[in-house]
């Protein structure tokens, strides 16, 4: 098979991801093996290619919103496991122990020993791979592959990101940033009847973001025009942060939806914080948000803005993410039913 294959991260320019042939993985005990249709490409692939988050497994397959076919199933597998044949979704949470104290308080993203796709373990820029079985999302059969890949981790981690945000319908919410996992978002938000005030870089975003039906937007640490209720930062910057916090109403709550932030300059306390306003980090997801927001996604139809790229060019639709090149979200496409 085909995989995509980081032997030492490097800078998104140099092209770091080198096509190579491989075998096929066997699955082992409780695992199936999956033929990958298509998997997105999320800003996490550019901090572990780029040498951002320390490397955990070299050489690594990186990907980690994946949609495939099972080809093949492992041993000792629960009765509830999905057919051969059957598509599945495989997101960033790759396992978890089951038995730490937070996975025993339902908490599971917040596991001591969890496996990540495409950083501890074999990810999706591949034309196979294997998962944990019961980390497998089971997914509409009558949508493309293109549709659902960035539902599996641009739409589940924004999903839960505005849970810990706190949102509530009808609210003022404020969107920092505006890639893949915002514009999904969006979708949400609109469903939930909520106002959407939306801060980003770059015209093409700007014009996106109003496209789609936000009520206002300015610039990436702009501050929206009336107080907002709840806001949640995409963008991997320390300066967004504070600008969200500034446009907070006082009780009001900011999630930072980055798994790595550059920093936090030094704020006032006095009139960003004080007041009971909250800063809340967004830490992975469980699979009972991907069942609900997987769910929600097909009630109301949510259907991403995709760019697609073939395996061979996974470093183009790296840059293309690295350099917000494109609206929406880039999705690497595997193989397809014959």
């Amino acid at each position: 098979m085909r995989a995509a294959i980081l032997h030492q991260p490097a800078p998104i320019e140099s092209a770091p991801l080198r096509i190579e042939n491989l075998p096929i993985p066997i699955p082992g005990s409780g695992e199936v093996l999956l033929r990958i249709e298509a998997c997105g490409v999320c800003r996490t692939d550019l901090h572990i290619v780029a040498g951002e988050l320390p490397p955990r497994l070299s050489p690594i397959i990186p990907g980690h919103q994946i949609v495939g076919r099972i080809e093949r199933l492992g041993g000792a597998l629960s009765p509830g496991t999905p057919k051969i044949g059957s598509r599945v979704g495989v997101s960033w949470m790759a396992s978890v122990d089951g038995t730490c104290p937070l996975c025993l308080k339902g908490s599971e993203n917040l596991c001591d020993h969890p496996e990540f796709t495409g950083y501890t373990v074999n990810g999706g820029y591949a034309d196979y791979t294997i998962a944990r079985a019961d980390f497998c999302i089971p997914l509409p059969e009558d949508r493309p592959a293109e549709s659902l890949a960035p539902l599996l981790c641009a739409g589940i981690i924004g999903f839960r990101s505005l849970r810990v945000a706190g949102c509530q319908p009808g609210e003022r919410i404020g969107l920092f940033g505006f890639g893949a996992s915002a514009h999904l978002a969006v979708e949400v938000l609109k469903h939930w009847g909520c106002e959407i005030y939306v801060a980003t870089r770059g015209e093409s975003h700007q014009r996106f973001a109003r496209k789609l039906g936000a009520t206002w937007v300015g610039e990436a640490t702009d501050r929206p025009p009336v107080p907002l209720d709840r806001a949640v930062t995409f963008a991997p910057s320390g300066d967004v942060v504070i600008a969200a916090l500034g446009s907070l109403r006082k009780g009001g709550i900011v999630a930072i939806n980055a798994i790595h932030l550059d920093r936090i300059p030094q704020f006032d306390y006095d009139t960003l914080l004080w007041g009971e306003r909250q800063i809340r980090s967004v830490t992975n997801m469980t699979r009972a948000d991907a069942r609900d927001f997987v769910a929600l996604a097909t009630e109301i139809d949510i259907k991403p803005r995709t760019t697609l790229f073939p395996l061979t060019r996974v470093n183009d639709a790296l840059a293309a993410v690295d350099h917000d090149s494109i609206d929406g979200a880039a999705v690497v496409m595997g193989q397809r039913d014959s």
